[in-house]
């Protein structure tokens, strides 16, 4: 069996989130338990969506909460940027290509989104089939991946899984390589052994399996933890009041006063506790992370 290998996989749209903080705790703290390796990637592909500043904000909160990475296969100490890994990801759909596994698209998202047979999963709509025995001429077009079923899979918090049947993109018609392309291949590069990451990417495990199948590559364990919502119950956005790790920093919280908040979401510690490094890893527990999302309560911030 193969040494416990997790990883942290932020997109540097903005300032680390609390939510997205809590989920590098989680996956910082699940490694290191197991004495394994914990990996850093930047998943930077959607150049539109990518901040300036935000990659090096990210990495100097990531070290401010004390949050330590280790070196991935050939980064050089990390952290891993897929705008650097187009070449692998060609590879990878070429590979796709020659096993006939892909089939070109030429449906838009307004297409299928106004298509009264397109099928619906929590994430959002689930392709229909309508370009698999051809796409229409004259349209850009995408590749999409033939799921030969539903890939159903055992989740560590979430339990079994029936999973889902959807012809997903793996690149998309402006030619750029989709997140669930790039994310199976850099995890099964890295080592990746289990994938600790928020609730909200629970139909991702289903679509990134059948990938890591379709390419012959090791399939990782999945872990997907509950969410952290606001007080009106949902998710915790920006609507939230201020709610960036860098805005705790400038309002004078210590990161042991700031890593007891996140473990008090986890069942850790109460809210207003300061916890070091070490008494995080000891007091971290992982049996109890399933079920409803966390509740976030603004008290713990006064």
């Amino acid at each position: 069996m193969a040494p416990y290998c997790g990883r942290f996989a932020p997109s540097p749209t903005g300032a680390l989130h609390l939510g997205t903080a809590r989920t590098a705790l989680l996956a910082w703290a699940r490694a290191r338990r197991a004495s394994g390796r914990f990996l850093l990637r930047l998943e930077d592909l959607d150049a539109p969506r990518v901040r300036a500043g935000a990659a090096q904000g990210l990495l100097e909160d990531l070290r401010w909460l004390g949050l330590d990475w280790d070196a991935g296969p050939g980064d050089g100490g990390g952290p891993w940027e897929q705008s650097r890994r187009l070449a692998s990801y060609q590879d990878a759909l070429q590979a796709l290509h020659a096993k006939g596994a892909l089939f070109a698209c030429s449906c838009s998202r307004r297409d299928l989104e106004g298509s009264a047979s397109a099928p619906h999963g929590e994430d959002g709509v689930l392709y229909p089939g309508r370009c698999r025995a051809g796409a229409q001429a004259g349209r850009p077009w995408a590749w999409r991946l033939r799921m030969g079923g539903p890939e159903a899979f055992d989740d560590a918090w979430q339990g079994p899984q029936a999973g889902l049947q959807d012809d997903f993109v793996v690149r998309r018609a402006d030619g750029v390589f989709s997140y669930q392309l790039a994310c199976a291949v850099d995890d099964a590069a890295m080592g990746v052994t289990e994938v600790v990451r928020g609730r909200d990417l629970l139909g991702s495990a289903s679509r990134q399996q059948a990938l890591l199948k379709a390419l012959g590559l090791p399939v990782p364990a999945w872990a997907h933890a509950p969410l952290l919502l606001g007080p009106d119950g949902a998710r915790l956005a920006k609507r939230h009041g201020a709610v960036s790790v860098a805005a705790f920093r400038q309002a004078g919280f210590s990161p042991g006063r700031l890593r007891g908040l996140l473990a008090s979401t986890l069942g850790w510690s109460g809210p207003h506790e300061e916890l070091s490094l070490a008494e995080t890893l000891a007091r971290a527990r992982f049996d109890a992370l399933g079920g409803p999302d966390a509740a976030y309560s603004l008290g713990g911030l006064e």
